[in-house]
């Protein structure tokens, strides 16, 4: 016993002190000990609560008509295009797949919400589960698909299945009213329990734009914590190499799975909000267009920084709607629009391969030498 237990406590002290030595070698120590406000202002959490609020505090201004309908407008579509970003985000930069059926899973999202929520007296709630159910049933299909194709026949094959769904969404008149696009009427309440009498938050276009900053909030916070979970660091390995994860244990079914599953429900998610807040969806805006869009957004902003996706999101589709129209030289030449989107695009994939994502953490390396210069020379 008195052995068993010495050499217990030996490989106890040599696991400690190996532990210690790889931290001491291997992890960058702490230049300045942040105050409680640094470090509450430094979570991630935090600057996508923020973010969230400075959203809200717009919309109850829009709300006292001190900023024009059309800026609060583009605010909302902006999350709404962000939401399915995100998916893409975890399923190109981290699965390392690529798809081009993005379009055709948000306009199925915009069409079963709508038809749900006009011909069913199904809750708001309930309708918004069925369609995250359909895409995880979704996403399983096209993932076993992934695992006997790769590379550009993927993206060839998820651009099939989503010209499939737009010709179904012109076809099936019956349910989708056809090229005259589907209309959400009346409008749907968040809690709405008919049959007991129980109607609450009337999701009017400004109670729509609020529970889509919660929504937006709580998918950066789950995108965040995925991508720096196991399960983010397994994807990466996968996308790196899977014959390597493989040797690791990483389960390339899984996380293949896992990926588009995760991609197809944002999707969707971003379908039910937008047929919600815009009221009216057509086949014509679930096109190749879109999904080009959307790679668009995740190229420009990178794969390892949500600010930086956001902030491509907001190069692609918030440029336009939030700043350029409201100056008079774009809205009297809206062809030059599409020009600057197009040399922006260039100038930071030709600069910053990485994405803006490269370009905020550059600035932060930048930052931190500075600080630690200026720690040297204070104490030398």
């Amino acid at each position: 016993m008195q052995k068993e237990n010495r050499f217990k406590t030996f490989i106890n002290r040599a696991t400690g002190a190996t532990a210690s030595f790889f931290k001491k070698a291997f992890v960058a120590p702490s230049v300045t000990k942040k105050s409680p406000v640094g470090a509450f202002f430094g979570s991630h959490y935090t600057q996508f609560i923020l973010l969230g609020m400075v959203f809200v505090v717009l919309q109850l201004m829009g709300n006292k008509e001190m900023l024009p309908v059309s800026l609060m407008r583009g605010f909302g579509g902006l999350m709404i295009n962000t939401i399915v970003a995100l998916g893409f985000f975890i399923l190109l930069g981290f699965a390392g797949l690529a798809s081009l059926g993005t379009a055709g899973f948000v306009g199925l999202g915009t069409y079963m919400t709508g038809y749900l929520l006009n011909q069913t007296s199904l809750p708001t709630l309930v309708v918004l589960l069925i369609c995250i159910l359909t895409a995880i049933v979704l996403g399983i299909v096209v993932g076993f698909i992934s695992l006997r194709i790769e590379g550009m026949y993927l993206a060839i094959i998820t651009l099939c299945l989503s010209e499939i769904l737009v010709s179904l969404f012109v076809n099936l008149e019956s349910i989708t009213n056809g090229v005259n696009g589907l209309r959400v009427s009346p409008l749907p309440f968040l809690f709405d329990l008919e049959f007991a009498g129980f109607q609450f938050f009337e999701l009017t276009r400004e109670n729509m734009f609020m529970f889509i900053v919660v929504v937006f909030v709580v998918l950066l916070i789950l995108t965040h914590n995925l991508t720096h979970s196991p399960t983010g660091r397994a994807m990466l390995a996968m996308k790196n190499s899977e014959s390597a994860a493989q040797t690791m244990g990483v389960s390339v079914l899984r996380y293949r799975l896992l990926g588009f599953v995760l991609a197809t429900v944002f999707a969707m998610i971003a379908g039910f909000l937008y047929e919600i807040y815009w009221r009216t969806t057509y086949p014509t805006s679930w096109g190749i267009s879109y999904s080009l869009n959307i790679l668009a957004v995740v190229v420009i902003g990178g794969t390892k920084n949500i600010w930086g996706l956001i902030l491509g999101a907001f190069m692609i589709f918030g440029l336009n709607d939030i700043v350029l129209k409201f100056i008079p030289f774009f809205v009297e030449n809206s062809g030059i629009i599409v020009l600057l989107n197009g040399a922006l695009m260039i100038l930071v994939v030709m600069f910053y391969p990485g994405g803006i994502s490269q370009l905020i953490i550059e600035l932060k390396y930048k930052i931190l030498a500075r600080k630690i210069k200026k720690g040297a020379k204070h104490n030398g």
